[in-house]
């Protein structure tokens, strides 16, 4: 103790000295290890470096810009995506205004109606009687479901959308168009007007289901499919049942054509006189025997049915059709 007491100040040097030196071994090997990530790293970047210089896609040197290439592909692309986008259009809302009243909707869906009848009837395009379109139950309502006004907006321009293609097409009879439900009000409606489907949306878009049953020839029903196939509003058939519509009056066998019923009249016989007075070159002059004149029979027709007309060509004998067809309007979603 009497050591460490004279020689307090070199035993405190000696310790600081060691603990000195253990934190700069410390210090070293934290430095070492550091560098030795660091060159890790960049020997592994360098080895990228060569795997992409080996690579056919190069960012090129000199004249060749493959970046630049690359970004005016990109613009391409973004170019064909655009111009597929104005074959997605989605039809204008009826009305097509932000905040939709009870009043306007109103008046719409009545001048909507009034004039999908009027145009079925230039193209005589027969409907069922009191034929709202799918909405029944709005055209009868002044107070909608809260919320239901804008949706209700938008499916009045979808639906009159394929109604102009109905009509366009001329078919003969449109027996009913079936939409989605969307408010509680369609809970109560004719349930013949709705399809027991909802509107599917993914990434792109929303899907949304309709249905249409109709009656026409083959001619009309390819005009129909043409139809949806051209206009600007994505409409996509995902189903198609076709089968023989019920006879009309035109198709009863009372209408087949009756073979006509043509008289015959054939010649009566020359009378000729017996007795002694026969001799008609010595007896007979213009004014008859003793005043009277011969009495001549008269002609019997004779009748026979003539043969029935030959068949009309083959399109009066195509049978008309009843079509019932599965369509999704296809929405682009709002660009983020």
């Amino acid at each position: 103790m009497a050591w460490i007491k004279r020689n307090l100040f070199f035993i405190i040097g000696a310790v600081a000295a060691v603990a000195l030196l253990g934190f700069a071994g410390f210090y070293n090997f934290k430095g070492w290890k550091h560098n030795a990530d660091a060159r890790e790293e960049l020997n592994k970047a360098y080895e990228e470096i060569k795997r992409l210089n080996n690579q056919p896609i190069h960012p090129g040197f000199g004249k060749v810009d493959n970046i630049k290439l690359a970004r005016e592909q990109q613009k391409e692309i973004r170019d064909v995506f655009a111009g597929a986008a104005r074959n997605f259009q989605s039809p204008a809302a009826i009305p097509d205004t932000t905040n939709v009243t009870s009043g306007e909707f109103t008046a719409a869906l009545r001048r909507t109606v009034d004039q999908l009848t009027r145009e079925a009837a230039r193209a005589s395009v027969l409907l069922p009687p009191d034929f709202k379109f799918s909405f029944s139950q709005q055209f009868r309502l002044l107070n909608f479901a809260p919320g239901s006004l804008k949706p209700l907006a938008v499916q009045l321009g979808e639906v009159k959308a394929l109604c102009d293609v109905l009509i366009k097409a001329r078919v003969n009879h449109l027996d009913g168009i079936q939409r989605e439900r969307i408010s509680t009000d369609d809970l109560t409606g004719p349930q013949t007007e709705y399809v027991e489907f909802h509107s599917q949306t993914n990434e792109l878009a929303v899907l949304t289901p309709y249905q249409i049953t109709f009656r026409s020839f083959s001619p009309e029903l390819a005009q129909v499919l043409a139809g949806l196939a051209n206009s600007p509003n994505a409409f996509v058939v995902k189903g198609l049942n076709v089968e023989p519509a019920a006879a009309t009056v035109a198709e009863s066998p009372l209408d087949a054509p009756v073979a006509p019923v043509v008289p015959i009249y054939r010649a009566a016989p020359v009378p000729t006189l017996a007795g002694p007075d026969s001799d008609m070159s010595r007896r007979y002059d213009r004014y008859g025997i003793g005043g009277k004149m011969p009495t001549m029979p008269a002609a019997t027709p004779q009748y026979y049915v003539a043969p029935a007309p030959a068949a009309k060509a083959a399109l009066l004998s195509e049978r008309q059709l009843r079509v019932t067809l599965q369509v999704e309007l296809v929405k682009l979603l709002p660009k983020k």
